[in-house]
């Protein structure tokens, strides 16, 4: 997982190439058979942010502006499948010190940050029970 800490006022397209370099672990070249799958949703829907997700090697799925609410028109029981970053989103803001930023310098939130990941991944994990 690779992370970049900004500003509030920073749109999320100026943080996908510093996000995709901060990933620590070297990743398998993609393949025909094994592609490798980036969903953003439609505040990345610009065509450089699309450039880059395909100079990565990464196959993009990025919403259009409109299309969620095409697809809620026409399929009956639609729901976007945003669950997954809203929930972790949530168990983020469990920790108190990252919910309220208190540090000032961006490589202590950055560390903890990584603390939380880690945190979530072993109680996921369900390694002591």
């Amino acid at each position: 997982m690779g992370l970049a800490v900004s500003g509030a006022n920073t749109h999320d397209k100026w943080l996908v190439q510093p996000t995709l370099e901060s990933i620590p672990v070297e990743r398998p070249e993609p393949t025909s058979r094994r592609k490798q799958n980036m969903c953003l949703d439609k505040g990345y829907d610009y065509a450089d942010v699309r450039e880059l997700v395909a100079d990565w090697g990464y196959t993009g799925h990025i919403k259009s502006r409109g299309q969620e609410e095409a697809e809620r028109k026409a399929i009956p029981g639609y729901r976007a499948r945003r669950w997954v970053v809203e929930r972790t989103h949530s168990w983020f803001n469990r920790f108190r010190r990252l919910l309220i930023r208190w540090e000032k310098k961006s490589a202590n939130y950055v560390a903890f940050l990584h603390f939380a990941c880690g945190w979530m991944t072993f109680r996921a994990a369900g390694v002591l029970g």
